[in-house]
């Protein structure tokens, strides 16, 4: 059972009030209370509406079986974002060139190109072999946070581990990589269904910016190349040289997009857990007792964590939102839709049908089989996703393993988003 917490990290929503926002859903006029918890909205369209016509004609899935089947035919549906993005962000605009080049808005051939390319540098065994650099890391973040108490969950230690090993992965010098948290929230928020001016302004400065300092890093690599067994920008360079040729702009973006889909959903992802773990305090025990701590500072084998951490993916996933374009007329969910047709895939709601999973509104660390859709499905399925996991096993774990008792000192703070979900300060005390 959930802890009632007195910050009401998750507050409840009546089921008046949900009926009240499902009624009127629009992705562009969301409620406060809405981000706090959006589960009983979702829940409640998966039950009544779970193909809707959205106010701006667009659709809006929100069950698995059908999110699955959108996923496994790319062959219909689109992930190219040209049509839908141009009158967001306008023609020549920063935004609108990163988001229409990067590897996760594009259809094959470029989306081929650039995950073969990538996928390279992210094998089993370059995997594996950042874990010892990556424990390294997450010990000397504790070791911080020990000195001084505590700290923030987000801003201490979710938020830093991801932009190091990206910063690593992309071979950006440990002096250049302050502003690279930044530049990924500003860019990523611009994805937000709604979006203000301010936030268009800050995610085109933030592109360009990027683009400027990758720009003089591109230049020095092709220099003095790095490992491509283990560096990805220099194996999207010597690509060129081996007939995957791509264009300035396309390894610009994608260098770009690497950092945002590596920073954002694991710093969510380790954000979440340990958040989830202060309203779950039962699930807490239970890991507790897998990792088999017995003092604060005892510090045992490396635990496999990999089915604890699918479940906090799977109960509070760290993208809630995904896109496609019908490409030719359809039928989704047993509604019928014109070819052009925007449909909004909602992996939040998808993560938790009752059709799908047993008890899904729970936090379960036992779960088995758990096949959830929060790095998506098919031909653009994650290609980091191994990568996320290694960081959420070792950071969830060794942060238990040395701080078993740590409390939130105040309500963490949401980042307000509809598509990334999590938080932008967690303040907590070692206990």
């Amino acid at each position: 059972m959930p802890n009632p917490d007195p910050f009401d990290i998750t507050p409840p929503m009546s089921p008046e009030r949900a009926t009240q926002i499902a009624a009127s859903f629009d992705l562009r006029e969301l409620p406060a209370d809405f981000y706090a918890n959006p589960y009983p909205v979702y829940a409640l369209l998966r039950e009544t509406e779970p193909v809707r016509r959205m106010p701006d004609g667009s659709w809006f899935l929100t069950r698995y079986a059908d999110l699955v089947a959108v996923y496994r035919d790319a062959q219909t549906f689109s992930s190219d974002k040209k049509v839908e993005f141009t009158p967001k962000y306008g023609a020549g605009s920063p935004l609108l060139a990163h988001h229409t080049t990067s590897l996760v808005f594009n259809d094959p051939p470029l989306h081929t190109r650039v995950r073969k390319l990538i996928m390279g540098a992210l094998t089993r065994r370059a995997i594996a072999d950042m874990e010892p650099g990556l424990v390294k890391l997450v010990d000397g973040l504790l070791d911080a946070m020990e000195a001084k108490g505590g700290g923030d969950l987000i801003e201490d230690f979710a938020s830093a581990i991801p932009v190091e090993i990206i910063g690593n992965l992309l071979g950006v010098p440990h002096t250049d990589r302050r502003p690279l948290r930044d530049w990924s929230l500003a860019i990523l928020g611009a994805l937000e269904p709604r979006l203000t001016p301010a936030q268009e302004a800050l995610g085109n400065r933030s592109v360009s910016e990027f683009t400027a300092y990758l720009q003089t890093l591109v230049a020095e690599r092709r220099e003095h190349p790095g490992d491509p067994e283990h560096d990805v920008l220099t194996r999207l360079i010597q690509g060129e040289d081996a007939g995957e040729k791509l264009s300035e702009t396309e390894l610009l973006q994608n260098c770009v997009f690497i950092l945002n889909a590596g920073h954002e959903t694991t710093t969510n992802l380790i954000g979440n857990a340990l958040v989830a773990l202060q309203e779950w305090p039962e699930a807490k025990g239970q890991l507790l007792s897998k990792l088999k701590l017995s003092t604060h500072d005892q510090q045992g084998p490396e635990v496999d964590l990999t089915m604890e951490i699918d479940e906090f993916l799977r109960f509070e996933s760290s993208n809630q939102l995904s896109n496609r374009r019908a490409l030719k007329a359809c039928t989704v969910g047993g509604v019928d839709l014109t070819e052009g047709a925007l449909l909004t895939l909602c992996i939040g709601a998808a993560n938790r049908d009752p059709a799908q999973f047993a008890h899904p509104e729970q936090l379960d660390l036992a779960r088995d089989n758990n096949r959830h859709l929060a790095f998506g499905f098919g031909i653009h399925q994650c290609a980091g996703l191994s990568l996320a996991r290694l960081e959420g096993r070792i950071a969830v774990g060794r942060f238990l393993q040395r701080f078993p008792g740590y409390r939130l000192t105040e309500a963490p703070l949401r980042g307000g988003r509809a598509r990334f979900r999590g938080f932008l300060k967690a303040p907590f005390v070692i206990a």
